[in-house]
């Protein structure tokens, strides 16, 4: 009975130590919460009055200093961060193929074959269950899309988080992984606002877009996802790079789609094909022509759709244009 009130005196003690290491740090002299930590002598100071609150301070930070990004990451001992787009998200070990030991020297044929049984065995033991057997062969897929589209790297992690979502939820029972793959990479670009058209992930995947399309709405719905409505004016910015034309270019386009959304022009039509449409127009307008089938073949529309929004918005708009 004594032991366990001991006990519960000791954590009483902690709870008090934490509420104190929360809370607010103030002057006893002025009232002032404006106390700065002095790491060199280990004492926080009041820095209204001068007055030194507490002295002898353990510093609980890095023994080392660093000047850049490229320093601190290069002193830390923290090892890899997690990342979802590895199958094992980077907590892994590995054994290496390299058969030497921590001097350079090489191991003997007897210790190799060990080594190649404890190889097999650790891979066995990693992979347990099915799905990181899925794991496996999904996320390197993704990757590999990923790259084509030129996806950035926090696309690439927020698509793989999704997948993994799917996976718990048994969203992938039944369909392809390839198609689930891509349904999930369309839904993040969409969300992030760097949309990338059925079309274009379809040729890249090597799956139907009709699929893909399927699957991502079983996705959107099951897991209620809150995907906004494509803007036009996100393909801009693309398409513009993709022609080479100037930041006036650019700016004349957004200005001319912004004035078609406030008139309703856009409603019931692709918005690939409008802002291909905007593009080809304030290319005009900058002396920077294009033809219709160098833009048609960077936005993937056909020349006839180019047309049609390029008539519309000229007449609706009135813009004073000739091509």
């Amino acid at each position: 009975m004594k032991k366990f009130k001991n006990i519960v005196v000791s954590m009483k003690k902690d709870e008090n130590k934490e509420k104190k290491a929360s809370a607010p740090l103030v002057c006893p002299a002025c009232g002032s919460t404006d106390i700065i930590f002095d790491s060199d002598r280990g004492e926080y100071v009041c820095n209204s009055c001068g007055l030194v609150i507490e002295e002898d301070v353990a510093d609980q930070g890095a023994e080392w200093r660093a000047f850049d990004a490229e320093q601190r990451n290069d002193r830390a001992r923290t090892g890899a961060p997690i990342k979802f787009i590895k199958p094992n998200m980077g907590l892994s070990t590995e054994i290496d193929m390299y058969d030497r030991d921590s001097k350079g020297n090489k191991i003997p044929t007897k210790r190799q074959a060990q080594l190649y049984r404890l190889r097999k065995w650790h891979k066995r033991a990693s992979i347990g269950s099915s799905s990181e057997r899925n794991y496996l062969v999904a996320l390197p897929e993704l990757q590999r899309i990923a790259s084509y589209l030129s996806l950035p790297d926090n696309i690439r992690e927020q698509a793989a988080l999704l997948y993994r979502e799917c996976v718990k939820n048994n969203l992938i029972r039944g369909r392809p992984i390839e198609t689930v793959v891509t349904a999930v990479l369309y839904a993040v670009c969409r969300t992030a606002g760097m949309p990338r058209t059925l079309d274009e992930i379809a040729e890249v995947a090597g799956v139907q877009k009709k699929e893909i399309g399927r699957t991502y709405r079983i996705i959107a719905h099951a897991l209620d996802l809150k995907v906004p409505l494509t803007d036009p004016t996100m393909y801009v910015p693309r398409y513009v790079a993709a022609l080479k034309l100037s930041g006036e270019a650019q700016e004349k386009a957004l200005e001319i789609l912004k004035q078609a959304m406030k008139k309703g022009l856009i409603s019931g039509r692709s918005p690939t094909g409008v802002a291909a449409a905007a593009v080809y127009i304030a290319a005009a307008l900058v002396n920077e022509h294009r033809t219709q089938k160098e833009v048609a073949d960077v936005a993937g529309v056909t020349e006839v759709t180019i047309r049609n929004r390029y008539r519309e918005l000229k007449k609706e708009l009135n813009i004073d244009v000739n091509l």
